[in-house]
């Protein structure tokens, strides 16, 4: 049933068709967009995603720059590097990578990072703004995740939607996205009772739990839309008793794929949405750059 499997990679070429463009205009226009990922100690979790942020925005025409810091780093000279970035001109975009180290605070950091730079859409004034309808920086999974079931086709007015998983980085978001969109919405986590029992009702389901194999066959609806956001890495036993190492979601894939109507692989389904995703929100915090500045020198 490889019809029903939703092609992340597909979708995400047709936003970096579009940032491509729009990157073209911004040069055209004087302004170099300029995406600052930052790094905080041994990450490997997020080495790939760095990378595949690196090659996305090559692709596109929108400088890159990776920095560093050990995770020995203080709060202070953490708050003071992002504050740096925040006032110097050439950075139009700024993205923290997740896990930093324990003895920093993650949403201090976050909080530092200004509004109008905050191309990773965690700021609490840009997660606030989904509330009033504004999703012009939101996370940029939970964009994925929204858009990927959009490109079913399905009307999500009216649409019962199960979430399992309930982090700021994504649950959250995307529940605050799909009600904006007048869909009835479900959010379910570990104190959730009976798992099942909710998510066989869901016309579309997301899942962002970190559980491998957490949602299997008969727990969702014939015809239903699945998002996996999950990434897991796990060992796999060969046919010859060797073990490899896979990326798998939290959706059992094999058994739920015979049952939904439309699911995301992984890798390959929300993934690359998301880079391109952050690669629009890059664009859309230049171009308000430019607007605030222009709107500035005319005063």
């Amino acid at each position: 049933m490889a019809h029903n499997i939703i092609d992340g990679k597909a979708y995400a070429q047709t936003i970096l068709d579009d940032a491509r463009a729009r990157a073209a205009a911004l040069r055209e226009s004087g302004w170099q967009p300029h995406l600052v990922s930052i790094t905080v100690g041994n990450n490997p979790a997020a080495a790939l995603y760095v990378r595949n942020q690196g090659r996305a925005c090559e692709h596109v025409g929108i400088d890159f720059e990776s920095l560093s810091y050990p995770g020995e780093i203080t709060q202070g000279e953490m708050l003071a590097a992002i504050q740096a970035l925040d006032v110097d001109p050439r950075v139009t975009g700024i993205i923290l990578q997740r896990p930093v180290p324990a003895s920093l605070g993650l949403k201090r950091l976050q909080d530092a990072v200004h509004p109008i730079k905050d191309v990773e859409g965690m700021n609490p004034a840009n997660i606030g703004n989904i509330v009033y309808g504004d999703f012009a920086l939101g996370p940029c999974t939970s964009l994925a995740s929204v858009a990927l079931l959009r490109s079913t086709g399905l009307t999500l007015q009216g649409l019962d939607i199960v979430i399992v998983g309930h982090s700021e980085i994504v649950g959250k978001p995307v529940a605050l996205l799909l009600v904006e969109e007048l869909a009835t919405v479900t959010l379910c986590h570990h104190g959730t009772r009976n798992l099942a029992q909710h998510t066989r009702r869901a016309d579309a389901l997301f899942v962002a739990v970190g559980k491998p194999g957490l949602i299997t066959g008969d727990m969702v609806k014939p015809g239903a839309a699945v998002i996996d956001i999950g990434i897991n890495h796990v060992e796999v036993e060969q046919p010859d008793g060797s073990r490899v190492k896979k990326i798998v979601g939290d959706v059992d894939f094999d058994s739920v794929h015979e049952v939904a109507g439309w699911i995301t692989p992984v890798p390959g389904g929300v993934g690359p949405v998301t880079v391109a995703m952050l690669l629009r929100n890059t664009l859309v915090a230049t171009e308000r750059q430019k607007h605030f500045y222009e709107e500035t020198l005319r005063r």
